[in-house]
């Protein structure tokens, strides 16, 4: 979605968002939130098992995407309320017009997004004329951008192959291709092909991918109580699961079709922020600063035409009230 094209597409898509809805219409009375397997997002699952929606007074229709460039295109359209999203992928969908505000940070990727290649590949610089599958515009392509620069070497000088995430992990574990950029839960899928091994993670890059509860900005300012309470529950869910790891990695792990063994791998490729983290990360601007830095790195390797205008994008209200 942050290639040229699916900007483009993107922009079309936030037009017809607001024709559709013609203005705010009647204030919401729950909120539809989105969210994929991500080890960072899985917690909003434990959050439905567990009733913590009910407890914290909020009603959630709370709905799965087997493919997360889908909760992207839900989000924007209109179809959901909030979604848990990268930071980058947000940047995009503002920049092609849509109304989006980040109203916490969830977690920051430290390793659980990752470029895996075959056999006799070690290094980024080995990628070089390789076959890359990736999920263009999305988190692990601007991830393998990441690792490029970082390398020396651009866009052109791999062959992208352009697939849905789930598969591009399935095509590089039948040899189909040289490597692939997965995030977990795929990456279980990718490293299946014997001889594969990550040439390079979110964890040489911690505080480039962050990921973020998102509202429609209509939705913030039309029902600000139920994302309080929604931002409450994530916090409480958190508290539960460190209190009850066992039962709550079960819940994770079925919920992401992988073992609870599996699950248990991607803990420290993950790393939730508390809610002092939150609150800091809010106060001193540092999430802007980032999105500045993150924004610019787009526009300069192609994923967008301009950096967008972000006063706006985010929301303190919400982790201070905690």
């Amino acid at each position: 979605m942050r290639s040229r094209l699916l900007a483009a597409l993107m922009s079309v898509i936030g037009l017809l968002a607001v024709s559709a809805c013609g203005g705010p219409g009647p204030a919401p009375s729950k909120i539809k939130l989105g969210f994929s397997a991500w080890p960072g997002w899985l917690p909003w699952q434990v959050a439905e098992e567990r009733g913590l929606f009910k407890v914290n007074g909020v009603d959630v229709e709370l709905q799965y995407f087997d493919s997360y460039t889908d909760s992207l295109t839900a989000l924007s359209t209109g179809a959901i309320d909030a979604n848990s999203q990268t930071l980058n992928d947000t940047i995009a969908s503002v920049g092609s017009g849509v109304q989006q505000t980040i109203v916490l940070v969830n977690d920051t990727s430290t390793g659980n997004d990752q470029i895996i290649a075959r056999d006799g590949i070690t290094s980024v610089t080995d990628l070089k004329g390789k076959k890359i599958a990736v999920e263009k515009g999305t988190v692990d392509h601007y991830l393998l951008l990441l690792a490029l620069n970082r390398a020396k070497l651009h866009e052109g000088d791999v062959q992208l192959v352009s697939t849905l995430t789930d598969s591009a992990a399935a095509a590089f574990a039948a040899g189909h291709v040289d490597a692939v950029g997965a995030f977990a839960p795929h990456t279980t899928t990718a490293l299946s092909r014997p001889g594969s091994s990550p040439v390079t993670s979110s964890a040489e890059f911690p505080t480039l991918i962050p990921d973020h509860l998102v509202v429609r900005t209509e939705m913030a300012h039309l029902r600000p109580d139920l994302v309080q309470r929604l931002v409450n529950t994530w916090f409480e869910t958190l508290a539960w699961i460190e209190h009850n790891p066992d039962e709550a990695i079960e819940i994770m792990a079925r919920r992401a079709g992988v073992s609870p063994l599996a699950y248990r791998a991607y803990q420290p490729g993950t790393t939730f922020l508390t809610k002092q983290e939150n609150q800091d990360a809010f106060g001193t601007r540092t999430l802007h600063y980032r999105a500045v830095q993150i924004a610019d790195f787009m526009v300069d390797t192609g994923l967008l035409y301009q950096r967008p205008v972000m006063d706006e994008l985010f929301d303190d209200q919400f982790v201070k009230a905690l």
